[in-house]
């Protein structure tokens, strides 16, 4: 009797642990949490999305070449393919979209509390982590670049160019605090002054 009371009571504690183990993954599938403000305003350098040497440099800091204490490949996978359990999978796309590039590159930072992913800022530069997390968006988002303005995954060829205003409004070139806008960063260009415009003395 007692034997077949404690049998079912491992059967019922297995499924409890089961459908914890479950309810923390489906949680995991939701949208990441906003970057902290120590991280809410960094960006990819101009041009890194599209640059391909960049893009190699990061190859070799992900696959564990330039810097051997650092080797994403061994959890994530050399084709992104993950070969270790509970490591990010950056194929899945709609998963990858949901990451902005400041959210992206704090993960890579400072880790993901609660995971056997690491913080990487005290083993790597932050030009390094930027490269790094451009290579591992080829994976999912190929072709794509982060864009600040529309906060959003677009084709690079489509970076910096302004959405359609409602109302035929101008955008505004960037928000205040935003870095100079450069070509290519996902920023509207700075605006530059009519060719035509008045001097001072009004010649």
């Amino acid at each position: 009797m007692k034997i077949t009371s404690l049998i079912g009571l491992l059967i019922v504690g297995g499924v409890a642990f089961l459908a914890a183990g479950c309810a923390e993954e489906q949680e995991s599938t939701g949208p990441p949490p906003p970057a902290p403000p120590e991280y809410a305003d960094k960006h990819m350098p101009a041009g890194w999305w599209t640059d391909e040497k960049i893009i190699a440099e990061g190859k070799e800091i992900f696959e564990g070449v330039k810097n051997i204490d650092v080797n994403c490949a061994s959890c994530h996978g050399k084709d992104g393919k993950p070969v270790k359990a509970g490591a990010r999978d950056f194929r899945k796309s709609e998963r990858m979209k949901q990451y902005s590039d400041s959210v992206w590159f704090w993960r890579i930072s400072e880790g993901v509390p609660n995971t056997k992913m690491k913080a990487w800022k005290s083993k790597l530069s932050e030009e390094d982590r930027w490269k790094a997390m451009a290579y591992e968006r080829t994976f999912g988002l190929k072709g794509l670049g982060y864009d600040v303005a529309k906060k959003d995954w677009v084709p690079v060829a489509e970076l910096g160019k302004a959405a359609p205003a409602a109302g035929g409004a101008t955008p505004a070139a960037g928000a205040p605090g935003e870095a100079k806008p450069v070509a290519g960063d996902g920023k509207a260009p700075a605006a530059t002054p009519a060719k035509d415009a008045p001097k001072k003395d009004g010649k």
